[in-house]
């Protein structure tokens, strides 16, 4: 009789209860929102002028007298040509309005410089119209204007400022055009293109930025680039294609070929030839 192989029993699995750790709630801790600070602001007072300051133009040595014997000018309101001379002890500084005890006192400048204090008009008033002053045509003394040449010379930094930055942020591909109307290189290296151009930025900051999406500067250097590929051809007597010698525009004589072409294509009639020009040159590219 076959015997069967008994398995052994498999031990009972005893299951040790779980006990369930007590879930402690967490306190939710709401920071204090800070107070925003306020920006403090600085006060200041403006300084006002308590003098006016007029320097000589050109030399004047240590002392420089005003010329007042016979100095007219025009007075618009009278319509006609009055003398004027500084007299400290009257209140005008026309010759015509002037007392018979008007004391004529000598005008002055120092190193080349004259200080009128805000207690003296008629002195001031007397410089201000004075024909020598560069404000009337004059070329010996002129008005030092402090705030006005510092909001010009800040103008003129600033405009630097604008110049410089489009030659660092610009596509190359956009500055070309400038490039090229102020004969820089296109054919160097981008690095010495955009050196070139910061050079032209900083000393012509006005002419570089009146470049920037200027039609003529766009044009010049479309055109230019036409005559450096062959599609056109510049002689003295006009502009024509090069492929056919066709025509497209006389020059005058004693005009020159690129300003009379870059004239006409920026006319209504020359509109169509510039485009024209352009699908030939994107066919190169």
């Amino acid at each position: 009789m076959e015997q069967k192989t008994r398995r052994a029993p498999k031990r009972p699995t005893t299951t040790e209860p779980v006990v369930a750790e007590p879930v402690v709630a967490k306190e939710t801790v709401v920071e204090a929102s800070k107070p925003k600070s306020k920006k403090r602001t600085i006060k200041r007072s403006e300084e006002k002028l308590t003098h006016s300051e007029y320097e000589i133009i050109r030399g004047g040595g240590i002392v420089f007298m005003l010329p007042q014997k016979g100095v007219t000018i025009y007075d618009s309101e009278k319509d006609s040509v009055r003398e004027i001379r500084y007299c400290p002890n009257e209140p005008s500084i026309f010759v015509d309005e002037q007392s018979t005890n008007a004391l004529k006192q000598t005008v002055a400048f120092r190193d080349g410089r004259l200080f009128v204090p805000k207690e003296k008009p008629n002195l001031r008033k007397f410089l201000e119209l004075h024909p020598a002053n560069q404000a009337n045509g004059g070329s010996t003394f002129r008005v030092v204007d402090k705030r006005k040449e510092a909001t010009v010379e800040l103008e003129k930094e600033f405009l630097v400022s604008d110049a410089v930055s489009i030659v660092r942020d610009r596509e190359i591909n956009d500055l070309l055009p400038i490039a090229m109307y102020f004969g820089v290189n296109i054919n160097s290296p981008v690095s010495e293109i955009r050196y070139n151009l910061l050079r032209i930025a900083k000393s012509k900051a006005k002419e570089f930025l009146e470049c920037l999406d200027s039609p003529q500067v766009a044009c010049r250097s479309t055109i230019q680039q036409a005559k450096d590929y062959q599609i056109l051809k510049m002689k003295s007597d006009g502009v024509y294609w090069y492929d056919s010698n066709k025509l497209i525009v006389s020059v005058a004589v004693g005009q020159n070929a690129l300003d009379t072409m870059i004239r006409f294509c920026l006319t209504e009639k020359g509109a169509s030839t510039l485009s024209l020009i352009e699908e030939r040159l994107d066919k190169l590219s």
